[in-house]
């Protein structure tokens, strides 16, 4: 118990070692042992019967799955409307500059949990500045994922009653319990989503966590096919031509949705959370690997969004809505096909609540419990805790844009850019990189990235308001 609060208060990053934990972390084969002469020997090999006990068993394509589970969410619902916004070949620029930052900090994550052999994000904040950047830290995760698990249970809420109204053969709703939505959130939470919830480790979601990715693919291939069908003149019809870059008049307008498509993409990578966690239980962990494991999840996930959003944008242009599910219930709400891809969603979005969840629990355990080993009483009673909160929001609440909009544009920026950059400048010695040097000038380069961003954001937010405006910004 003692190994593992010593742990958890960053102790380790001190000891006199023979190699630097920078280049040899302490949860890897190879662990750096103490010099004859260090004091330390007694913690040395504590934290050596630590890791022991907690090495990580995930292998590399489990990690995937889970890593790119994370990526993935309700945002991808929205793609099509960011690129209706902003055009084929702006959008693909803009997909592709925020793919490529998303890499960038994975690789300040990484480079700064290595620095000090720490694996959790609120742990950085506490290295970094002390409690309040834990607290900081632990608040961001936190208010992301649950608007990330909300947004999931929204469509939930939103779209199983409609596939069961379809399953029956209805055009209409009924007054029955179970074309309730509140009703089906909660069955869904306490059937699916809680046992899930309830397991040990991320690890074990792997394999949930295919078959949610399994999902996407079949949901991305239907989506092509309903896009083939529209041009050779089946059920669904186009309205206009499409664009490949957005003419138009007022200059400011573009700047406007080009400024709300970039939050859509944006919440759409943010996995960091969850890198550290799956870096933790992962087998023969080596930054290196994980950096690979983020790349893969990453340029899979890029590919997937592009040809998912092009498919849905070139087949109702214009016409396209914020949430593309909506637009093809217009269509025809009992066509087989857009059942079966209703159905891939809800699997997909439902699956992925367990482990945006993990991220959370983890947080508020560091937060509460500092310290403390494991135990199923607690493990269980948070993530309990969690859910109803989360089923009580998405009940009460009959619109929450505006609150995902002010939340997103705030803790998107801050998971992504802003506290990478700032622990990697923190952490990282200046006798190794002084601040001078080239990697932390573009760490403070990234990080200005971020306020960049948030404010652009929350201007363009605050004038939509002004304006009356009633655009959609994409969830996670």
């Amino acid at each position: 118990q003692f190994s593992v609060q010593c742990l958890a208060q960053g102790h380790f990053d001190t000891w006199t070692v023979g190699a630097r934990i920078q280049t040899a972390n302490p949860l890897v084969i190879g662990r750096p042992t103490p010099q004859t002469n260090s004091p330390n020997i007694v913690l040395w090999l504590m934290f050596n019967f630590y890791v022991f006990q907690f090495e990580g068993k995930t292998s590399f394509g489990m990690s995937v799955f889970n890593l790119s589970n994370a990526i993935m969410g309700s945002g991808i619902l929205g793609l099509s409307y960011a690129m209706s916004n902003t055009g084929i070949v702006l959008f693909l620029i803009l997909l592709t500059c925020i793919a490529c930052l998303s890499c960038y900090s994975v690789h300040l994550l990484l480079r700064s949990a290595g620095i000090v052999g720490i694996r959790a994000y609120e742990q950085l904040g506490l290295r970094a500045f002390g409690h309040p950047g834990k607290i900081l830290a632990a608040v961001i995760i936190t208010l992301h994922n649950i608007g990330a698990m909300s947004s999931y249970l929204f469509i939930v809420k939103y779209e199983l009653p409609l596939v069961i109204q379809a399953f029956l053969g209805q055009t209409t709703s009924s007054d029955d319990w179970f074309m309730n939505g509140n009703y089906l959130i909660i069955i869904v939470t306490v059937c699916v989503i809680l046992p899930l919830a309830m397991m040990k480790h991320l690890g074990y979601l792997g394999y949930t966590s295919g078959f949610s990715l399994s999902c996407m693919v079949f949901f991305l291939s239907s989506v092509n096919a309903l896009n083939y069908r529209a041009h050779v003149g089946g059920k669904l019809h186009t309205f206009c031509t499409s664009q490949l870059y957005v003419q138009n008049d007022e200059v400011f307008l573009i700047y406007l949705q080009t400024a709300y498509t970039i939050p859509i993409l944006a919440f759409a990578f943010v996995c960091h959370p969850e890198v550290l966690p799956i870096y933790t239980e992962l087998s023969n962990p080596t930054k290196k690997r994980m950096q690979n494991i983020g790349n893969v999840s990453i340029l899979g996930m890029f590919i997937m969004y592009f040809f998912t959003a092009t498919f849905g944008y070139l087949t109702f242009y214009e016409n396209t809505e914020a949430e593309l599910l909506h637009t093809y219930s217009k269509v025809d709400p009992l066509d087989k096909l857009i059942l079966c891809v209703r159905l891939a969603v809800l699997v997909a979005v439902t699956l992925t609540v367990p482990v945006v969840l993990f991220p959370i629990r983890r947080a508020l355990q560091q937060l509460l419990f500092p310290g403390r080993p494991f135990h199923w009483f607690r493990h269980v009673a948070i993530a309990v805790c969690l859910l109803f909160a989360v089923n009580l929001l998405v009940i009460l609440v009959p619109n929450i844009r505006d609150i995902f909009g002010i939340t997103g544009a705030t803790t998107a920026p801050s998971l992504i850019f802003i506290l990478p950059g700032l622990f990697y400048i923190r952490i990282v010695p200046t006798d190794q990189e002084p601040m001078n040097s080239r990697p932390k000038i573009q760490a403070a380069c990234f990080t200005a990235l971020g306020f960049i961003f948030m404010t652009m954001s929350l201007t363009f937010i605050g004038i939509d308001w002004m304006s009356g405006g009633n655009r959609n910004i994409g969830g996670h």
